[in-house]
């Protein structure tokens, strides 16, 4: 890198040894994560111990039936996800007075009620920042108002408008989609936002480093925001604090706080670059080589983005602004929500971003897809790299299959996870059976997170088809309609990447490997818990 050599050299991995990742940080994190669970467990044992009398009357006969037809009737009444609901009962019934004291701890919101009261806050402050235009809501009216319909639900949640005049570019790969992200940012004049899941040294953040660093230099306003899991897996502890010595703004969201925090699963799984509020980016792609293919993971990467450019990217500025802000007080720089958009009179449709928040009542993300699903006619075409779903989103593509619409999934040929896929595998043959068409992406790993249907409507975002996205995570996605050219791009994608898979046909679906079965069976208890 040529620009301010001597500092960005400081941001280069430090070789790490044995002796500074258990005595480190990282090892001492680790250590406390393991006692927290170890104390669980064995607390019990320490009630038996120490408090005898009280341990004899929870654990007596007549006291674990009581105590569990109570938790059981609390689970039942509570409107929570049945598959959750119904694990955590068997949970209970197994292990009275285990599970009851796990089960207390994790609805304690010890460290958790904090956040979610500021999350909340912070989507009444920003309610009312960006709103849908009249004219927009007239011709939803006039003509299909499914749109809108989905736009009144998403008004609940947060503020999430129905934009025209926006172009949107489909990227089938990271590798594309990495070009035009160095491309906008060279363009950079007032500020750069970046939310990421993912942050990871190599040649992808080597590129975007060294125009962060040069545009920070020359007045630019740059943020950095990642999730704190990087910490343990791709970034030192002191990173930050290494990026602002460059002018960059950095912070990590929720970093690992063993026994002060329940919420570990509540990450950031969000994509978001803003560039002066007139471009934005999101999808599957992280800051890592993997995404673009210059390091190679589990086969070829398959991964998609869109590139917002218009008026729609001031929802994604709010987005980052909104997560940016969770750990202090603000927002007060809502200023850069009125950053001056470029025009874009020949965009066709509309575009509405929108996020998910694990913390309210709303499930967005599914019921976006399950909208999708309900009024499909003709087709539904969909990427994700994991299928582990509950009953309302399964019986939604069983559904959809069994009124004639093509349903058909593209999965990953060379997985990343060997349980979660055999917990995909587990659902192939119901799926397969109802006429659901499950093909496998033969050169590597599917990591797009795409939905595309009836040549009119599209989502491309961070939403997986699994529990940790549809229940555990903040994400985000850009819901398309009625943008020929660009669902197209998307159709055609999907198209040519069937042609790399092997459909998977019933008899295939039914003849698993015993242990893929097995392990779908036994995980599949578990699956809303993992």
């Amino acid at each position: 890198m040529t620009f301010n050599g001597k500092e960005l050299r400081l941001l280069k991995p430090e070789k790490k040894s044995l002796l500074r990742i258990v005595f480190g940080r990282t090892g001492i994190i680790t250590l406390l994560m393991l006692a927290q669970v170890v104390l669980l467990m064995e607390l019990p044992s320490l009630l038996s111990v120490h408090f005898p009398l009280l341990f004899n009357l929870l654990n007596g006969a007549a006291a674990t039936v009581v105590l569990s037809v109570i938790i059981v009737i609390w689970l039942v009444r509570k409107y929570d996800n049945p598959m959750y609901k119904i694990t955590w009962m068997l949970v209970i019934v197994l292990l009275p007075l285990f599970g009851t004291l796990l089960y207390a701890y994790i609805r304690s919101d010890l460290g958790h009620r904090v956040i979610k009261s500021r999350v909340q806050s912070l989507m009444d402050m920003t309610r009312e920042c960006l709103h849908t235009e009249e004219q927009v809501r007239e011709e939803l009216k006039q003509g299909d108002a499914s749109l809108l319909q989905l736009e009144n639900y998403l008004e609940r949640t947060g503020c999430y408008p129905v934009y025209k005049n926006t172009k949107v570019t489909y990227y089938p790969l990271g590798d594309q989609a990495f070009t035009a992200m160095l491309e906008q940012l060279e363009k950079a004049e007032h500020f750069i936002f970046l939310e990421y899941f993912i942050v990871e040294e190599g040649h992808m953040w080597g590129q975007i480093l060294e125009i962060l660093a040069r545009k920070a230099s020359e007045g630019v306003e740059v943020r950095l925001m990642y999730d704190g899991t990087c910490e343990f897996s791709t970034l030192p502890r002191i990173y930050p604090e290494k990026l602002r010595k460059l002018g960059i703004k950095c912070k990590m969201f929720a970093p690992i706080m063993p026994f002060v925090s329940t919420h570990y699963n509540y990450r950031d799984h969000r994509k978001i670059m803003v560039i002066d509020g007139r471009v934005s980016f999101t999808g599957g792609i992280n800051l890592a080589d993997e995404y673009i293919n210059k390091k190679v993971k589990h086969g070829h990467w398959k991964d998609t983005a869109v590139m917002l450019q218009g008026e729609a990217t001031r929802s994604f500025t709010l987005m980052f602004l909104q997560m940016w802000h969770v750990n202090q007080d603000g927002p007060h720089d809502l200023h850069w929500l009125e950053a001056p958009v470029e025009p874009m009179p020949d965009a066709q449709g509309y575009v509405m971003p929108y996020g998910d928040c694990p913390l309210d009542d709303y499930r967005v993300g599914e019921m976006v897809y399950i909208d999708i699903l309900s009024r499909a006619k003709d087709y539904v075409y969909i990427m994700t790299p994991y299928l582990i779903v509950d009953s309302e989103l399964e019986n939604a593509l069983l559904f959809a299959a069994q009124r004639g619409v093509d349903v058909r999934m593209i999965l990953p040929g060379i997985p990343d996870k060997k349980i979660v896929n055999a917990l995909a595998k587990g659902s192939y043959e119901r799926l397969v059976r109802n006429g659901v068409k499950i093909y496998e992406y033969i050169p590597g790993f599917v990591h797009a997170k795409v939905m595309v249907s009836d040549n009119e409507k599209a989502v491309v975002g961070t939403i997986n088809f699994d529990y940790r996205s549809l229940y555990h995570h903040f994400e985000c996605a850009a819901y398309i309609y009625q943008m020929p050219e660009t669902i197209e791009s998307i159709r055609c994608d999907v198209m040519n990447t069937l042609k790399k898979c092997r459909r998977i046909t019933w008899e295939q679906a039914k003849k698993q490997k015993l242990t893929t079965r097995w392990t779908a069976k036994l995980i599949r208890i578990i699956a809303p818990l993992l």
